[in-house]
């Protein structure tokens, strides 16, 4: 048989989607959900599972269509199963937190930016998050600030991970509607972060807030305001009257206890 002859026929384009919905679902799907998914009747749908059948026969590729659990959806052919346990039984990256996320939402938006205006935006240290951000190579060191801080910019790890071309491809922030109450938290951390670059004088920090006086670790703390200790200063004494000496000596500066048997 030819190569030629060996190339399924072209999937017709229902028979395409009903592929690429099972490929990104990550449990089977039942028949009703394809037909109201793809908009198309039981006939149409049997149509296109043949087309699939017949092209994901067992043999013919790395994966086949299977029905689990009154659902279809695609396995790994049995002589795959070996290669696929030593893949999956690397471990894994963990996902971003939140806090990981949001650090590097701002690198991403206002590179090159160092840790301290990360964390005067945040309102909390970045230490944590921009560290294992560099680690895991999604960010990455772009010289220092004025103030010798290091500055910090996405790498080319990021833009392949999240699927951008270039930085032109982010979200346009203008898209965002954030509410009232986020808008006022946003802006003021902004300028915060604004006259500090600048130069300016920073606005007033909230109650309970501080920062340190590092430039390089100005993380935010929460504590309590005490006011500074007044200095001890050694008690003054008063000075002891001379007091006689025994047998006749001169005058002692230090009190002597009598004689025993006085």
């Amino acid at each position: 048989m030819s190569a030629v002859a060996d190339v399924p026929q072209t999937l017709d384009e229902l028979a395409r989607t009903i592929e690429a919905l099972l490929f990104v679902s990550p449990e089977p799907v039942a028949g009703a959900d394809l037909m109201e998914a793809c908009a198309c009747t039981g006939e149409e749908l049997d149509v296109a599972l043949a087309q699939l059948r017949a092209a994901y026969a067992p043999g013919s590729r790395g994966m086949e269509l299977k029905e689990v659990a009154g659902g279809l959806t695609f396995a790994t052919s049995p002589e795959a199963e070996d290669a696929a346990r030593k893949l999956l039984s690397k471990p894994r990256t963990p996902p971003l937190t939140p806090a990981q996320a949001e650090t590097l939402s701002i690198i991403a938006y206002l590179q090159p930016v160092s840790r301290p205006e990360i964390t005067r935006i945040r309102g909390v240290s970045a230490d944590s998050a921009s560290g294992t951000l560099l680690e895991r190579g999604l960010i990455e060191e772009a010289g220092r600030s004025p103030f010798g801080a290091i500055l910090y910019r996405t790498s080319a790890l990021f833009l392949k991970l999240f699927g951008l071309a270039s930085l032109k491809d982010l979200p346009d922030v203008t898209q965002w509607d954030p509410t009232p109450e986020e808008a006022a938290d946003l802006r003021e951390r902004l300028l915060r972060a604004g006259e500090a670059r600048s130069g300016l004088p920073a606005a007033p920090a909230q109650p309970g807030v501080t920062e340190a006086a590092d430039p390089e670790d100005a993380a935010t703390v929460e504590q309590d305001e005490l006011p500074a200790p007044t200095p001890l200063t050694p008690r003054e004494r008063a000075p002891l009257p001379p007091a006689p000496a025994p047998f006749g000596g001169g005058p002692r500066l230090v009190p002597v206890p009598p004689p025993e048997g006085t």
